[in-house]
Protein backbone atom coordinates (compact mmCIF):
# COMPACT_ATOMS: atom_id res chain seq x y z
CA UNK A 1 0.00 0.00 0.00
CA UNK A 2 3.16 1.98 0.63
CA UNK A 3 4.35 1.73 -2.74
CA UNK A 4 0.72 2.64 -4.33
CA UNK A 5 0.65 6.15 -2.40
CA UNK A 6 4.13 6.80 -3.31
CA UNK A 7 3.22 6.24 -6.84
CA UNK A 8 -0.02 8.70 -6.76
CA UNK A 9 2.16 11.36 -4.80
CA UNK A 10 5.03 11.35 -8.02
CA UNK A 11 2.21 11.92 -10.22
CA UNK A 12 0.45 14.26 -8.07
CA UNK A 13 3.75 16.43 -7.97
CA UNK A 14 4.16 15.71 -11.74
CA UNK A 15 0.86 16.87 -12.43
CA UNK A 16 1.44 19.98 -10.10
CA UNK A 17 4.80 20.77 -12.13
CA UNK A 18 2.90 20.55 -15.46
CA UNK A 19 -0.03 22.88 -14.89
CA UNK A 20 2.80 25.48 -12.81
CA UNK A 21 4.85 25.27 -16.25
CA UNK A 22 1.95 25.77 -18.22
CA UNK A 23 0.71 28.73 -16.21
CA UNK A 24 3.76 30.17 -16.26
CA UNK A 25 4.27 30.00 -20.32
CA UNK A 26 0.63 31.30 -20.75
CA UNK A 27 1.42 34.64 -18.50
CA UNK A 28 4.54 34.85 -20.28
CA UNK A 29 2.89 34.69 -23.82
CA UNK A 30 0.31 37.30 -22.29
CA UNK A 31 2.74 39.71 -21.32
CA UNK A 32 4.75 39.55 -24.23
CA UNK A 33 1.64 40.12 -26.68
CA UNK A 34 0.58 43.22 -24.31
CA UNK A 35 4.09 44.52 -24.68
CA UNK A 36 4.04 43.92 -28.52
CA UNK A 37 3.80 47.18 -30.84
CA UNK A 38 0.29 47.12 -33.04
CA UNK A 39 1.54 49.03 -35.62
CA UNK A 40 -0.83 49.58 -38.70
CA UNK A 41 0.10 52.55 -41.83
CA UNK A 42 -3.19 54.69 -40.30
CA UNK A 43 -2.85 54.51 -36.89
CA UNK A 44 1.11 55.66 -36.98
CA UNK A 45 2.29 57.54 -39.69
CA UNK A 46 -1.41 58.98 -40.50
CA UNK A 47 -1.70 60.87 -37.21
CA UNK A 48 -2.13 64.55 -36.56
CA UNK A 49 1.91 64.93 -35.15
CA UNK A 50 2.97 62.93 -38.50
CA UNK A 51 1.59 66.36 -39.75
CA UNK A 52 2.32 69.32 -37.19
CA UNK A 53 5.16 71.04 -38.21
CA UNK A 54 6.15 73.70 -41.49
CA UNK A 55 6.19 71.94 -44.93
CA UNK A 56 7.15 73.47 -48.34
CA UNK A 57 4.98 72.11 -51.44
CA UNK A 58 7.44 71.14 -53.53
CA UNK A 59 5.45 69.76 -56.60
CA UNK A 60 2.28 69.25 -57.77
CA UNK A 61 1.17 66.54 -60.37
CA UNK A 62 -1.96 64.48 -61.64
CA UNK A 63 -3.44 60.95 -61.42
CA UNK A 64 -6.27 60.67 -64.36
CA UNK A 65 -6.69 64.48 -64.98
CA UNK A 66 -4.59 66.67 -67.30
CA UNK A 67 -2.92 69.87 -65.69
CA UNK A 68 -4.25 71.86 -68.05
CA UNK A 69 -8.05 71.64 -67.25
CA UNK A 70 -7.02 72.44 -63.26
CA UNK A 71 -8.13 76.27 -63.51
CA UNK A 72 -7.29 76.88 -59.68
CA UNK A 73 -6.45 75.06 -56.37
CA UNK A 74 -8.49 75.41 -53.26
CA UNK A 75 -10.72 78.23 -55.04
CA UNK A 76 -7.93 80.05 -54.89
CA UNK A 77 -5.27 80.61 -57.45
CA UNK A 78 -3.47 78.56 -59.99
CA UNK A 79 -2.21 75.38 -58.69
CA UNK A 80 1.06 77.18 -60.50
CA UNK A 81 1.03 79.65 -57.36
CA UNK A 82 1.54 77.01 -54.86
CA UNK A 83 4.43 75.03 -55.82
CA UNK A 84 7.07 76.88 -53.23
CA UNK A 85 4.16 77.67 -50.95
CA UNK A 86 4.92 76.89 -47.01
CA UNK A 87 2.58 75.73 -44.79
CA UNK A 88 3.13 75.95 -41.11
CA UNK A 89 0.78 73.91 -39.34
CA UNK A 90 0.57 73.84 -35.31
CA UNK A 91 -0.42 71.10 -32.79
CA UNK A 92 -3.27 73.41 -31.87
CA UNK A 93 -4.95 73.09 -34.91
CA UNK A 94 -4.16 76.69 -36.47
CA UNK A 95 -2.14 77.10 -39.06
CA UNK A 96 -1.46 79.04 -42.27
CA UNK A 97 -0.40 78.92 -45.77
CA UNK A 98 2.25 81.47 -47.86
CA UNK A 99 2.24 81.89 -51.57
CA UNK A 100 5.66 82.94 -52.41
CA UNK A 101 4.82 84.93 -55.27
CA UNK A 102 5.83 85.47 -58.41
CA UNK A 103 5.32 87.21 -61.43
CA UNK A 104 1.93 85.92 -62.71
CA UNK A 105 0.76 85.16 -58.38
CA UNK A 106 0.34 87.91 -55.77
CA UNK A 107 2.18 86.57 -52.66
CA UNK A 108 -0.25 86.39 -49.83
CA UNK A 109 -0.61 84.41 -46.47
CA UNK A 110 -4.18 82.61 -45.83
CA UNK A 111 -5.01 81.45 -42.15
CA UNK A 112 -6.80 77.99 -41.35
CA UNK A 113 -7.64 76.02 -38.98
CA UNK A 114 -6.53 72.00 -39.81
CA UNK A 115 -7.07 68.43 -38.62
CA UNK A 116 -6.42 64.96 -39.26
CA UNK A 117 -9.06 62.04 -39.44
CA UNK A 118 -7.44 59.04 -38.57
CA UNK A 119 -11.06 57.31 -39.32
CA UNK A 120 -10.85 57.90 -43.23
CA UNK A 121 -6.79 59.09 -43.41
CA UNK A 122 -7.72 62.56 -44.54
CA UNK A 123 -5.91 65.96 -44.15
CA UNK A 124 -8.99 68.93 -43.86
CA UNK A 125 -8.87 72.55 -43.13
CA UNK A 126 -10.92 75.59 -43.40
CA UNK A 127 -9.70 79.03 -44.42
CA UNK A 128 -9.44 81.99 -41.97
CA UNK A 129 -10.38 85.41 -42.89
CA UNK A 130 -9.69 88.14 -40.31
CA UNK A 131 -12.49 87.45 -37.04
CA UNK A 132 -13.09 84.33 -38.11
CA UNK A 133 -14.03 81.69 -35.91
CA UNK A 134 -13.03 77.75 -36.93
CA UNK A 135 -16.58 76.74 -35.50
CA UNK A 136 -18.76 79.12 -37.58
CA UNK A 137 -16.70 77.93 -40.63
CA UNK A 138 -19.20 75.70 -42.56
CA UNK A 139 -17.03 75.30 -45.46
CA UNK A 140 -13.39 73.50 -45.97
CA UNK A 141 -11.25 71.28 -47.99
CA UNK A 142 -10.81 67.24 -47.88
CA UNK A 143 -8.03 65.79 -48.70
CA UNK A 144 -6.59 62.37 -48.81
CA UNK A 145 -3.60 61.73 -46.46
CA UNK A 146 -1.21 59.94 -48.93
CA UNK A 147 1.73 59.35 -47.01
CA UNK A 148 3.83 60.64 -44.17
CA UNK A 149 7.01 60.38 -43.41
CA UNK A 150 9.54 62.16 -41.16
CA UNK A 151 10.14 64.82 -43.55
CA UNK A 152 7.58 64.07 -46.57
CA UNK A 153 4.29 64.58 -46.86
CA UNK A 154 1.93 63.80 -49.85
CA UNK A 155 -1.70 64.88 -50.11
CA UNK A 156 -4.55 64.14 -52.82
CA UNK A 157 -6.78 66.53 -53.46
CA UNK A 158 -10.19 64.32 -55.05
CA UNK A 159 -11.68 66.26 -58.33
CA UNK A 160 -13.93 65.44 -60.71
CA UNK A 161 -12.78 64.96 -64.09
CA UNK A 162 -14.77 62.69 -66.31
CA UNK A 163 -16.18 59.32 -64.43
CA UNK A 164 -12.75 58.13 -63.26
CA UNK A 165 -11.23 59.27 -59.69
CA UNK A 166 -8.91 62.25 -60.23
CA UNK A 167 -6.73 63.65 -58.05
CA UNK A 168 -4.40 66.58 -57.80
CA UNK A 169 -1.10 65.37 -55.66
CA UNK A 170 0.50 67.95 -53.46
CA UNK A 171 4.34 66.76 -52.98
CA UNK A 172 5.61 67.99 -49.55
CA UNK A 173 9.47 68.54 -47.50
CA UNK A 174 9.60 69.67 -43.93
CA UNK A 175 10.76 72.84 -43.70
CA UNK A 176 14.30 73.67 -42.44
CA UNK A 177 14.08 74.84 -38.78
Amino acid sequence: MAGFMQGVNSKQTYMKRILVIAAILCSSLMVLQSCSSTKSTAGTSLRRGAVTGNWVLNNITFEGVPAANVKSLFNEASYKCFIGSTWRLTNSGNGSYTLPGTADCPARTQDIFWSVSTADETFQFKKLNEGDKAKSITDGYRLVLSSTSGDQLILKSPVEYGSAPANIVLNFTKAAK
